[in-house]
């Protein structure tokens, strides 16, 4: 029996899944994360390292990993690649000055070999703002299509409000499940 398969089958018993949460800053991050949490937003300040939250949905496990998306900071996102099964890149919809600079980072991320493999969910964030690109827009923008080496989806959705934020994650984590456990 392989590592890998011993692997599965200790993560499979306690059914938990690790999920990185990343983006440029200001994308909504924090605040998605707070909002599926079902905490207080109306104190959130720029993440300047990473926050962590161990939350039950569904019967699984998820520990999601929140890391601060400002350039000074994108050099450490690689510290926490390891063993990630999903990852949620989150774009502000409304900052069209900055959505080059999103897809650029995203694609570099996805080369990252200690993220092969982990299922991509994209947070067209802020849709609640007047002037958001849609997820279509967003869609060929980030090049989404050029994609082969992950299953990704791409979701609108507004932190602020909540909307949406559910079905995505539930994708999310139906794609992890499908891939990681099998089905006893």
């Amino acid at each position: 029996m392989g590592f890998l398969t011993v692997l599965r089958k200790m993560k499979q018993k306690e059914k938990e899944m690790r999920i990185l949460i990343l983006g440029l800053d200001n994308a909504g991050k924090t605040t998605i994360l707070k909002r599926f949490n079902g905490e207080e937003i109306d104190t959130i300040s720029p993440t300047l390292g990473f926050n962590i939250k161990t939350l039950e949905h569904r019967g699984y496990k998820l520990n999601m990993w929140d890391v601060g998306g400002q350039k000074s900071l994108r050099s450490y996102w690689r510290n926490y690649f390891e063993c990630t099964d999903g990852l949620i890149w989150v774009v502000d919809s409304a900052d069209k000055r900055r959505l080059e600079d999103c897809r650029a980072e995203l694609h570099v991320l996805l080369k990252e070999e200690r993220l092969a493999g982990a299922t991509l969910l994209v947070f067209a964030n802020k849709q609640d703002l007047p002037g958001a690109c849609s997820s279509e827009e967003l869609k060929d923008i980030l090049e989404l299509e050029k994609i082969k080496t992950h299953h990704w989806q791409i979701v609108w959705c507004s932190a602020v409000t909540g909307q949406n934020l559910l079905s995505g994650i539930d994708w999310l984590i139906n794609d992890i499940a499908a891939r990681i456990f099998t089905l006893d």
